[in-house]
């Protein structure tokens, strides 16, 4: 029998039961990744979004892979904060630190202080045609929204996401997707979901949800990936300027309000980060 360490962390807020829920598995220094099919296993036990399984390489050099219940994914933004969260909780990275995430999307610098902000992939956006016609009727369901005069496109930082604008906070909180006929479309663009957001004129650049059926993932109360894609689609737009850090309020649907924190550089690059509360920490007897 083996025992692994895992904890159960809140990423992107300080509050217990708020932000992202994430499941953390620690390998320890030169530790081997368990096959593939038992990973899942532990993903899907976890029933967490994401379950990241972290290996240590170095003193500030670490591997992580990333599962939901349903597969691996190259990338995941919340549960990348949770795995660094964790290791400055364990005193295995210091504040002050700048540490090497390899994961299946690249090489990725995570910097450590009061939050952790992690370096995204290249953003870029993907020439992919959306029917948008389509798209609305499946994302408004049995509701009524309205649509600015914004494009759909879709954005990757990582992970691929269908950035799509929606009118008002109102409207972006009654939409009510078809999971299924989502998912499909998903799978028929090579995507993880939909990034919905409404632009406001609050404390945050945009208040977000974010839809990812095809990975198990109906909703997702906060999501860094997506939220890099954003600040890179509104770059693109010239609704921001760079050097700019954006506040994305996340999850208010869901009753897990979560602030992601972007900073977009001179040079288009983009860093995605927030807090992190560790609520669990157990042993996995496998």
């Amino acid at each position: 029998m083996k025992k692994m360490k895992y904890y159960i962390v809140d990423a992107f807020t300080s509050e217990a039961f708020g932000g992202n829920p994430a499941g953390v598995v620690l390998l320890g220094q030169g530790g081997v990744f368990p096959d593939d099919r038992l990973m899942l296993q532990v993903a899907a036990e976890l029933r967490y979004s994401e379950t990241a399984f972290v290996r240590q390489d170095g003193p500030a050099e670490f591997t992580v892979r990333y599962f939901t219940p349903a597969a691996e994914v190259d990338l995941c933004g919340h549960a990348t904060i949770a795995t660094f969260g964790v290791l400055r909780h364990e005193g295995i990275v210091a504040d002050g630190a700048v540490c090497m995430n390899h994961t299946l999307a690249g090489d990725l610098e995570v910097s450590i202080d009061q939050q952790v902000m992690m370096q995204m992939a290249r953003p870029r956006a993907i020439d992919n045609p959306v029917d948008v016609v389509r798209l609305h009727t499946i994302m408004a369901g049995n509701s009524i929204a309205r649509w600015p005069d914004l494009p759909i496109e879709i954005i990757s930082t990582g992970l691929p996401d269908i950035m799509m604008p929606v009118a008002t906070v109102e409207d972006l909180n009654g939409l009510q997707p078809d999971m299924a006929a989502l998912a499909e479309l998903s799978r028929e663009l090579s995507v993880t979901g939909v990034h919905a957001f409404a632009i406001t004129r609050d404390d945050y650049t945009a208040h977000v949800r974010n839809f990812g059926p095809l990975y198990g993932i109906n909703e997702e109360s906060a999501t860094g990936t997506a939220n890099g894609a954003l600040t890179h689609y509104l770059h693109r737009r010239g609704l921001i300027q760079a050097p700019v850090t954006c506040r994305f309020l996340q999850g208010e649907a869901m009753g897990r309000p979560s602030v992601v924190m972007t900073a977009l550089d001179n040079d288009g690059s983009i860093r995605v980060g927030g807090q992190s509360r560790i609520i669990a920490i157990g042993d996995l007897l496998i």
